[in-house]
Formats: structure tokens, C-alpha cells, sequence
């Protein structure tokens, strides 16, 4: 019946001029060759397509059944007229009307969800490079807007995570990766050999924008594989050298396009690629920068006598947008980025000016926060070494620079101790090496008032600060027992007096009250055990600033114990911390008396 019915509309349509068809004509043509697919008449439906009689109308109209033909290989994969449906598609592709088929292909392409987008982009790539290559005239639209919408297809896919997940491939994106360089060739070949200018620069437009955006969308999350010699067999590894290979097959060789990102005047004219840069190029930039030092990809095409300062400047911008980003997956490669940067420069080679750059501020201000709010132990770690690393790479005057940055940003306990201990390694290299100004003397007692204090005097949480005034405490035992009152090299002994009214004696207090309000908390969590057996709670434990209610009476008592341990510790390093003093003073005294 539905052979019959479209044998009539095309018999129908033969006698008429391709101007003549109607509205309806196209719609019953539709209907009609939709039913002989469903129906399986798939014999009958190929002999009329191939009719040289037939030609105007499916070039006209044939574009109609391109849907229901790709819709039946996507969901009949054992079906056996599998092959007589690639073979009408092929058809279809060759005698249709290029401009219908384009955006008819284009809509396919945007359909579909989840694992089925890669399958459709698989199918559909081959027919659209061959119905673009058809179009007669501008073409470099056709093109963007073929990328643009495979790009946005693509980007709906999870990138995947692990080696093991890359292998399996279950969402098809390495192979659609794989896939959209063979759809550029050609394309890429019109930019090289093309004769029409102006269409040669617009395509090279386009060409650049999905380049862009492929060096974010999946190459800024995609993970590769560690070891060197599987390089050639990471998909996306393999995409990257493709997508750089590409920007400088087009005209933009890498040492052109990686150093002009940032200045005023741009290697590209485009206006339009101009807009887009200023909403997102900044992680494209920044992931070509990870994928050009870090994984090496072309890295021989740059000068090699680029300074390791230079390179490490030229990058910190690049790890600053890392590390802004919250995914593992893409602030981790601003850690490998950072450390690639400062294992080229030599121990306390890099000038303080280099702080006055704004990323080299903002850089170590983003390790703090990976070091205390990442999940991942591991990332923890490598953002506290990374941190140490850079310290390490400063002058003098940079350290002292950084610290007083830290110190007055940090907000966190931890990271002060941590920059707490770093200012005592110096004023101890100071001691023993050579003299250096910056802690030594005033700049050293400047730095000291931001170290020796109680931020909130004695009201302050010693329990949530206990690691900064450990360290705090540790500092200044170390510098009464190296500095004679005498000699007075850190500038201590002058400041003697502000050290105890403004840190010694407020921590006696603040000890003196925490003390007794734990020692009350334990006495009424023990007289009233009997009364919270059932999981009732007398204290709270904080975590992140969140109350978690409900402990067992045996770990609340436990937490009270364990604070009052750390104030009891505090309380034993504050008092051999006066003692010295005490003797310092006391022996210098004597030694005026006998003079």
C-alpha cells in the first residue's frame, strides 16, 4: 500500500517543473517513503531514488526520507537490510539538494541524548563532509556551523576520567575526537590551496574558533596517560598533537599563537572570534599552554632561548585560570604546570618584582586554597610542595613579601604555621650563612608583629588556632635561645615588652578561661552520662563551621579530653618560653652588674 501510494506522488510529480511542487507534495512524499521504510519495502523505495526519471524530485524531496533512514540504523543494529539503508543514505547524500540536506543533517545531529550522541555524529560525519563539500558557495558558514553544532553535541558527553574509562570509551567521545580531525581535512586542505581569498579566510576563522574550543572542550579535563611511552596510545593526547598540528597547518604556528594571547594586538582580525575570546579563550590558552610545556606536544617548535623566568611569567597567568576552577581534573594540571615552571629556575633566583605582577600573588593564595579545601589528600599535598617550591625559588625580599601576604590572607590556622616555620628557616640561614636583611633587624621585627599576637586577644579560639600559636610560640623560643639580648640581631629583646602584652600575656588568659570552661564541660558531661545514653548530645563538634549534633557521650568526652591535651601542651611550650626569657634577662643583668 505505501509503495503504491508513493509510486503515485512521484508519478504525479514527473510531469511537473521542480518550481511547480507544493507544500503537500513534499508532506505526502514524506508520509509515503517514511511507511515503505517502516514497512520494510526497502527494495522498491531504493529502485525509485535511482530512477533517472525521479532525479528533480528527490533532489527535491529526498532530503525528507534522510531522517527515518538514519533513525533506523541507530536502532536497528542486527537488522539485516543494514547495508540497503547505508546504501540509501549514500544515495540520498549524492542526488539531494545540499543546502536542504545540510541543515536536515544538522537537526539528526541535535536530536539525540546521552550514548546515542556520539553514534549519530559516527554515522552523519562522512555524509556532512560530503554534503558541505557539495554546497556551491559559502561554504565557511557551513563549515562553522557544522563544528559549532557537533561541538555542542559533544560537549553534553562526560569526559572520561581514568585510564580504564578512556579504553572503554562507553560514551564514544574519543572516537567522534578521532573522528572530527578526518571531517577537517579537507577543509583544511581548502585553506592551503584555495584560490578565493576572502573564503579562505573565513573558513581559517573557523577553523581556529573549533580548534579553541576543542582545546577546552575535552582537552582542559581530559586526563593522559603518565607514562611517556603510551603517549600514541592516548586518544586524547593524540587530539591534542592533531589540534595544534592543525592551528599551524591553518597559519598559526605555535610560537605565534601561544605568546600573543594577552596583548592588545591580536593575530586574528575576526570580530567575532574577538568576542569569543574574552568570555573563554582564557582556558583554552591555558590548556594549550598545559598541553605545549607539560605533556611536550610541539614543544621543540618554540625558541630555545626563552628564559626559565620568561616561560615561568608567561605561564603563571595560565595556572592562575587552573586553579580557579574547582574540577580535580583541571586544577591539578595548574599544579604539573606550576611545578614544570619552577624546577627550571634555580633556588632564591626570582626577584621580588615578580610579585608585583598580579598572578604571582594570586598563584600562591590559590595553592592555600587547594591545600585546605580539596578533597584529595593527594592534591592536598601537592599543593602544600608546591607552595614550599615556590617559596623556595624567591630572593629574599620575595619570601619576605609572600609571607606578609599569607600571613594577612591565609585565614587558616594551618597554612600560618606552615609560613610561621618557613620565616623561622630563614632567620636561621641568617644566623648561620650569610646576613640577610629582610629577617634580621626591623624588617624582621615588622614581620614578627604579625606573627606574635592573638588575632582576637584573649577571646581568641586557641583550639582553632592552636597550630599558627604553636608555631607562633616554637618561633619565638628559637629566637631567645639564637639572639643574645646583647647582640639583638632579630630586633627581639626591643620588642620584649609588646611581645608580652600584645601574645604572652593575652594566651595566659585565653588558656586560663578555655581551660575552665572544657574542665566544666567534662565534669557535666560525666555527672550527667546516665542522662544521654540515648544519643543526646551536652557539645557539638564543628567541622567546616557545621555543627554535628548527636555524638555518643563517650566521643564527646573524648573530644574535651583531646582539646584540653592541646591546651595543657600549649600551656608547657608558653612556659619554657617565659623561663628562657627569665634566664636570658637575668644573665644579661648579671653580666651588666660585674661591668
Amino acid at each position: 500500500m505505501a509503495v503504491e501510494e508513493l509510486q503515485s506522488i512521484v508519478k504525479r510529480c514527473q510531469i511537473l517543473e521542480e518550481h511547480d511542487f507544493k507544500e503537500e507534495d513534499f508532506g505526502l512524499f514524506q508520509l509515503a517513503g517514511q511507511r515503505c521504510i517502516e514497512e520494510g519495502h526497502i527494495d522498491q523505495l531504493l529502485e525509485i531514488i535511482q530512477n533517472e526519471k525521479n532525479k528533480v524530485i528527490i533532489k527535491s524531496m529526498g532530503w525528507n526520507l534522510v531522517g527515518p533512514v538514519v533513525r533506523c540504523l541507530l536502532w536497528n543494529d542486527k537488522d539485516e537490510k543494514r547495508k540497503d539503508y547505508f546504501v540509501m543514505l549514500d544515495l540520498l547524500v549524492k542526488l539531494c539538494n545540499p543546502k536542504e540536506l545540510l541543515l536536515g543533517l544538522l537537526e539528526l545531529i541535535e536530536e539525540p541524548t546521552g550514548k546515542q550522541i556520539s553514534q549519530i555524529i559516527l554515522l552523519l560525519l562522512q555524509p556532512l563532509q560530503t554534503v558541505i563539500q557539495k554546497l556551491p558557495n559559502n561554504r565557511a558558514y557551513s563549515v562553522g556551523l557544522a563544528l559549532a553544532t557537533l561541538w555542542s553535541q559533544l560537549s553534553l558527553l562526560p569526559v572520561p576520567y581514568s585510564k580504564e574509562q578512556t579504553e572503554a570509551d562507553d560514551y564514544g567521545l574519543c572516537q567522534c575526537c578521532k573522528a572530527l580531525i578526518e571531517f577537517t581535512k579537507p577543509f583544511v586542505e581548502e585553506v592551503i590551496n584555495g584560490k578565493e581569498r576572502k573564503e579562505k579566510e573565513k573558513l581559517k576563522d573557523e577553523l581556529l574558533k573549533f580548534c579553541f574550543k576543542s582545546l577546552k572542550y575535552p582537552l582542559l579535563t581530559a586526563q593522559f596517560l603518565e607514562q611517556s611511552g603510551e603517549a600514541e596510545n592516548d586518544p586524547f593526547w593524540n587530539f591534542a598533537s592533531d589540534i595544534i598540528s592543525l592551528l599551524s597547518t591553518i597559519g598559526y604556528p605555535l610560537p605565534q599563537i601561544i605568546f600573543n594571547h594577552g596583548k592588545r594586538k591580536r593575530i586574528w582580525d575576526y570580530l567575532e572570534f574577538e568576542e569569543e575570546e574574552d568570555k573563554q579563550l582564557a582556558d583554552s590558552m591555558a590548556s594549550l599552554a598545559y598541553l605545549v610545556f607539560v605533556q611536550g606536544i610541539n614543544l621543540d617548535q618554540l625558541p630555545m632561548v626563552l628564559s626559565p623566568a620568561y616561560i615561568l611569567q608567561f605561564n603563571m597567568e595560565h595556572i592562575e585560570v587552573f586553579l580557579q576552577r574547582t574540577e580535580e581534573s583541571v586544577f591539578s594540571k595548574g599544579l604539573e604546570l606550576l611545578e614544570n615552571g619552577l624546577l627550571r629556575i634555580e633556588d632564591n633566583s626570582l626577584l621580588y618584582q615578580y610579585l608585583e605582577i598580579k598572578s604571582f600573588l594570586s598563584v600562591p593564595q590559590g595553592l592555600v586554597k587547594v591545600m585546605t579545601l580539596c578533597p584529595i589528600e593527594t592534591l592536598r599535598k601537592k599543593g602544600l610542595a608546591m607552595l614550599q617550591l615556590y617559596i623556595n625559588k624567591l630572593d629574599s625580599q620575595g619570601k619576605y613579601t609572600l609571607f606578609r601576604c599569607l600571613l594577612n590572607t591565609s585565614n587558616h590556622s594551618g597554612v600560618e604555621a606552615f609560613i610561621i616555620q618557613n620565616i623561622k628557616n630563614q632567620i636561621d640561614l641568617s644566623f648561620k650563612k650569610t646576613y640577610n636583611k629582610w629577617f634580621t633587624g626591623p624588617q624582621l621585627v615588622s614581620l614578627l608583629d604579625l606573627v606574635l599576637l592573638l588575632p582576637e586577644g584573649a577571646e581568641t579560639d586557641l583550639l582553632q588556632n592552636s597550630d599558627r600559636i604553636m608555631a607562633s610560640l616554637n618561633l619565638l623560643r628559637y629566637l631567645v635561645i639564637k639572639d643574645n639580648e646583647n647582640d639583638n640581631q632579630t630586633g627581639l629583646w626591643t620588642e620584649l615588652g609588646k611581645i608580652e602584652n600584645k601574645f604572652l600575656k593575652p594566651l595566659h588568659t585565653g588558656l586560663n578561661m578555655s581551660k575552665a570552661h572544657y574542665e566544666a564541660e567534662i565534669k557535666n558531661s560525666q555527672e550527667n552520662r546516665q542522662a544521654v545514653q540515648k544519643s543526646q548530645s551536652l557539645c557539638s563538634v564543628t567541622v567546616s563551621g557545621e555543627e554535628i549534633p548527636n555524638m555518643p557521650p563517650e566521643m564527646q568526652l573524648k573530644v574535651l579530653h583531646s582539646a584540653l591535651f592541646t591546651f595543657d601542651l600549649i600551656e608547657s611550650v608558653l612556659a619554657r618560653v617565659e623561663e628562657l626569657i627569665e634566664m636570658k634577662t637575668k644573665t644579661t643583668s648579671e653580666d651588666v652588674g660585674i661591668k
